[in-house]
């Protein structure tokens, strides 16, 4: 097993990776306490047999640069190979700008192919490449030194058996002629606006149905604030204060202290100092508005004009579609994405692309009753109305 733990062996090993078509690529980080993502540990393998095509390396020892795996991500003629990359990509994305390219990620992969919905790497493992993976190292506290030699090896088979599965993947895409599917889910992690928090967006992860546009105006302001204390003290949301007091503030809209004192759910820490400054002078802007400033709701899915029969029909559909193509449902559309084709929606994804020829153009139809569903034996098919 290689543990590096300096540039040079660092260097060393992407350029012996560089000369392989791919490299697989994990992570291990924490980010209980963090707004960022903590990198506590990284490893790669390239194609081969041996210790030396797989190593492990530590971000956490003083002195080591990640520049020379940064060259390797920049490299287009290397394939990099994650699995569910996105909180991987992120890391990078904060770190040094860094987005690994060509890039693909075996748990959209193995959806596509039929695996599952987010397909888990355990499952890839026992169904690819006939083995089980030692979870006994899972709960880790990977900031802490030292690691034991299990807990090594458990961080490290993360990527030694992703070149089986990536290969295994790779040809049954190009049997089945899935290649561009799987490069078009690729674009979207490629794309650094996945990895930008815009704080100004913040409330719209807010599970909250304002009752008036002032109290949604004051949420707005109240996460954004949040969102960019957040960042700048890289501390988790919930350290500034949770969803619930997020909304109890919007709700009650208190404009001194005295009256911060009052919230049965904000934080001790929040109801002084520079958060409880914070939160006041949010509430302030947003009563600040123009009417005709203020946010609107009217266009959110909740407020869809929705046909339930219609969604349930869809929902049959899409169960068929993704049977008779042997890909994951959730991959294709999500039942909220549902709810909105059924309401007249049609600027969707699973109304474009790929997702278009395998169901989207079907499910206009079924929306302008051009085809019915029908069953056919076990099967549900879609029959064209005269």
């Amino acid at each position: 097993m290689q543990i590096i733990t300096t540039t040079d062996q660092l260097a060393e090993f992407c350029a012996r990776a560089a000369a392989h078509p791919f490299v697989t690529v994990d992570t291990e980080f924490l980010r209980e306490r963090t707004y960022y993502s903590k990198l506590c540990l990284l490893q790669i393998a390239y194609p081969g047999e041996g210790d030396e095509t797989a190593a492990v390396v530590d971000p956490l020892v003083e002195g080591l640069s990640l520049a020379p795996l940064y060259d390797l991500f920049r490299n287009a003629d290397v394939m990099k190979v994650f699995h569910a990359a996105r909180q991987d990509l992120e890391i990078f994305f904060v770190d040094a700008g860094v987005i690994p390219a060509p890039l693909f990620d075996t748990q959209v992969a193995g959806m596509v192919c039929g695996f599952g919905d987010q397909v888990s790497y355990e499952t890839l493992v026992r169904k690819i490449c006939k083995a089980e993976v030692d979870k006994s190292s899972r709960f880790t506290d990977w900031s802490h030194r030292p690691l034991s030699e299990a807990q090594l090896r458990y961080a490290l088979a993360d990527v030694t058996y992703l070149r089986t599965i990536f290969v295994h993947l790779a040809e049954r895409l190009k049997r089945t002629d899935r290649e561009s599917w799987v490069a078009e889910e690729m674009g979207v992690l490629m794309d650094p606006a996945t990895y930008r928090t815009n704080p100004a967006d913040a409330w719209e992860r807010v599970k909250a149905r304002p009752g008036s546009n002032k109290m949604l105006a004051a949420l707005v302001e109240l996460a954004r604030f949040r969102e960019e204390y957040a960042q700048g003290k890289d501390v988790p949301r919930s350290r500034v204060y949770k969803d619930d007091a997020l909304i109890e503030l919007a709700t009650t809209r208190p404009q001194t202290e005295a009256d911060l004192s009052k919230s049965r759910l904000l934080l001790r820490e929040g109801r002084r100092g520079d958060i409880a400054e914070g939160i006041l002078a949010a509430i302030k802007r947003a009563a600040a508005l123009r009417p005709e400033d203020l946010p609107r709701t009217a266009d959110s899915r909740d407020q869809l004009q929705v046909n339930p029969a219609l969604a349930d029909l869809l929902r049959v559909l899409l169960k068929a579609k993704a049977e008779g193509e042997g890909v994951a449902a959730r991959l294709i559309a999500s039942s909220a994405d549902l709810d909105a084709i059924a309401a007249g929606e049609r600027n969707l994804p699973a109304l474009h692309g790929w997702r278009r020829e395998v169901f989207g153009e079907d499910a206009i139809r079924l929306c302008e009753g051009k085809v019915a569903l029908a069953a056919k034996g076990q099967n549900v098919v879609t029959v064209r109305l005269p």
